[in-house]
């Protein structure tokens, strides 16, 4: 027995002990990864939401078919002036954002032309309102068009066939047209807009065609003989912008261009946008046309 116990080998066990705390260091990798992707995330919330549409557009694009954009190029790739908007001299600014006693220029002027927008519709309702209530007018009234245009408010004097505005081939008011205009001078001191007075004929010419007196300078006349009985019925004079024959260049009726509808008087109480166009096209003050374009745009007056 005591042989046996003898024989038998002595196994020692050994036990390996590792130091470092729980877990080591592997959790710090861990937490910067996490912290980098959440850095990473904000950075791309934030360049999103300072980005233009346009901009956007063009990513989205770029991601569909990137070898067509990269190729194609456009407004939308590559043509900022800085990586990010609002970037440059101010570095706060961004699209869309107002600073604080800042306004900003386009929401200005789109209350400018709303505000505009409800003067003229307040005018022409103003207008329609006299005609009817004036016994002699509103048995023209047929022949008195309003209407708003994106030039501003319109008004048409056009002809009937046994009620011409004007003498036969004369810049002559009749009697009547002078009671339309007093009538329509009353309200357009009312608004501080400039108008403009263009005069339209019928296609038919004049025996002497083109090459003496006719239709071009007929029209010519007649807006300006318009003008100047607009200013007998209390119009301010510093209210004409501009004074237009057109001849038979603008039909009213186009598919009949020797209908009576075609002779007119278009008064035009213009908006702020079609004054400043107007005042643009002639800044020098000086008008210098081809003899093509003096057919076209035959000016008398231009009080600026």
């Amino acid at each position: 027995m005591a042989n046996d116990l003898d024989q038998r080998p002595i196994i020692v066990k050994r036990i390996k002990k590792v130091a470092g705390g729980a877990h080591g260091g592997a959790w710090k990798i861990a937490y910067a990864d996490f912290v980098t992707a959440m850095m990473a995330f904000f950075l791309l919330m934030w360049l999103l939401g300072s980005s233009t549409e346009g901009t956007l557009e063009g990513i989205e694009d770029y991601f569909q078919t990137p070898l067509k954009v990269a190729l194609a190029g456009g407004s939308s790739v590559g043509e900022s002036s800085s990586i990010i908007q609002g970037g440059g001299k101010d570095l706060t600014a961004s699209a869309g954002q107002v600073k604080k006693g800042e306004v900003r220029e386009s929401t200005a002027k789109e209350d400018a032309a709303r505000e505009e927008m409800i003067q003229l519709t307040q005018l022409k309702g103003k207008i329609e309102d006299a005609i009817e209530a004036n016994p002699e007018l509103s048995q023209y009234k047929d022949q008195l068009l309003l209407d708003l245009t994106p030039d501003g408010l319109r008004i048409q004097i056009v002809d009937a066939q046994n009620r011409p505005m004007f003498s036969s081939g004369k810049a002559e008011l009749q009697s009547y047209t002078k009671v339309i205009l007093h009538e329509i001078a009353k309200t357009l001191n009312d608004v501080p807009n400039k108008i403009s007075l263009s005069g339209h004929t019928d296609a038919t010419p004049f025996p002497s065609g083109d090459s003496g007196y006719s239709n071009w300078e007929l029209s010519a006349d007649r807006a300006n003989a318009s003008r100047r009985e607009l200013i007998a019925g209390n119009m301010a004079a510093h209210k004409v912008l501009r004074v237009v024959g057109l001849s038979s260049a603008v039909l009213f009726n186009k598919k009949d261009p020797y209908n009576a509808v075609n002779r007119r008087i278009s008064i035009i109480v213009m908006n702020q946008e079609a004054e400043n166009d107007v005042t643009k096209k002639s800044g020098s003050g000086v008008e210098v046309w081809d003899k093509g374009e003096y057919r076209q745009n035959l000016v008398l007056s231009s009080d600026f």
